[in-house]
């Protein structure tokens, strides 16, 4: 029976993704490019081999459009040949790029794909894709939630009051995500998935000096007048310290099968076990991680307690702190590294850093079993398990 395997996995530095940002200057394609070329150099398998190459990008459009991965491809070199997709399932775009790639490993429709993604948010911000005054709803959406769907920071506020998540909880947990990060930086624990580029060498967001009292005085991020008569059980407890940055960045991952790989003589890094993915109210929004965890764990026949690492998209602290307190984790396995809320969240990339990140841990640290999970917007979430080979 077939199986799918990761052999390859690289990620470039995380920039801010601000105008002085340390990737700013470099256009998405060639961020993706970067990744790509990086990945073949690495795995030394010629690209002429490669069946498909899938990226995940969340705002397509200026820069981003066109499908950016099929020119993320030819800058990368590849071949004319090899063809390459675009997908977008919001946060979980590029995690979804691997599920397809895996899924078609599986099949037989592949025997060797990339998964991976990209995002600028300092060249193509957040909702760039959305010219003002339009609705990207439509009136069926309108009638079927009649109040109205609400920004993921206001869902991230709902989260934190219906799972009663204090302002220190969040905070302290976005420190150790810093204290994390930094000391995987120190300890050299990233060398090995990061490709340097333009002289850009280490994730920028990351702030090891970082405190739960610096971080006390920040002000609510997403304080609304409306929301609030709307809401009266948010607290304004979401700050810019407690989510995610915006970012700069790109990933991929190399799949093939377990014997594609021996008859290449590449070293798997892990094998794709289970997946899921899921839907869930769209006004919480953030919360599908709970149920995609249940999900992917019974396709598996596995329990939380049988999982050794955790990778869960730190896009909130709500959202990690409630999916553990629903799920019964051990906050000591999760997001070892550091998480989004340090390393940042170049929206379209995140999927395949988060695999990348999850992959080297596993070796690191001898685990068996990981599960890396993703909150998107519109009340989506995707779930899949790694096994060590």
């Amino acid at each position: 029976m077939r199986d799918a395997v990761i052999v390859e996995a690289v990620r470039t530095p995380i920039g801010k993704g601000k105008p002085n940002g340390s990737l700013a200057h470099v256009h998405p394609v060639e961020l993706l490019a970067h990744t790509l070329r990086s990945l073949v150099e690495r795995s030394g398998v010629d690209p002429a081999l490669i069946d498909d190459v899938i990226g995940g990008t969340v705002d397509q459009v200026g820069e981003q459009a066109m499908n950016t991965t099929r020119y993320a491809a030819l800058s990368a070199g590849f071949p004319e040949t090899v063809p390459a997709t675009t997908v977008d399932r919001q946060c979980g775009s590029s995690q979804q790029a691997v599920h397809f790639a895996a899924q078609g490993v599986l099949s037989g429709a592949y025997d060797i794909v990339v998964a991976c993604g990209v995002e600028s948010m300092s060249r193509v911000p957040m909702w760039s894709n959305v010219p003002p005054g339009k609705d990207p709803f439509g009136p069926g959406i309108a009638a079927r939630y009649p109040d109205g769907l609400v920004p993921q920071g206001i869902s991230a506020e709902l989260i934190a009051a219906k799972w009663s998540l204090t302002r220190e909880q969040m905070d302290a947990f976005a420190v150790t995500s810093h204290h994390r990060a930094a000391a995987a930086w120190e300890q050299g624990l990233f060398d090995a998935e990061v490709a340097p580029l333009d002289g850009v060498s280490r994730d920028e967001s990351v702030r090891p000096g970082t405190t739960p009292e610096v971080l006390a005085g920040l002000e609510p991020a997403y304080h609304d007048p409306v929301f609030a008569e709307r809401f009266p059980q948010i607290e304004w407890n979401i700050t810019a310290g407690n989510a995610s940055p915006i970012n700069d960045g790109a990933s991929a991952v190399l799949i093939t099968s377990s014997e594609t790989a021996a008859r290449l003589g590449l070293r798997p890094l892990a094998r794709l076990h289970s997946f899921a993915v899921t839907g869930s109210d769209p006004v919480l929004m953030l919360t599908g991680v709970i149920p995609a965890t249940d999900k992917v764990l019974r396709r598996a026949n596995l329990s939380i307690d049988d999982i050794d690492l955790f990778e869960v998209n730190e896009a909130f602290a709500s959202v990690v702190l409630a999916w553990r307190q629903e799920t019964g984790a051990d906050l000591a396995k999760v997001n070892v590294h550091g998480g989004a809320i340090a390393l940042g969240h170049p929206l379209g990339a995140s999927g395949t850093r988060l695999t990348t990140t999850l992959v080297y841990a596993m070796r690191e640290r001898g685990a068996r079993y990981a599960l890396q999970t993703m909150c998107e917007a519109g009340g989506l979430a995707n779930a899949m398990i790694l096994e060590v080979v």
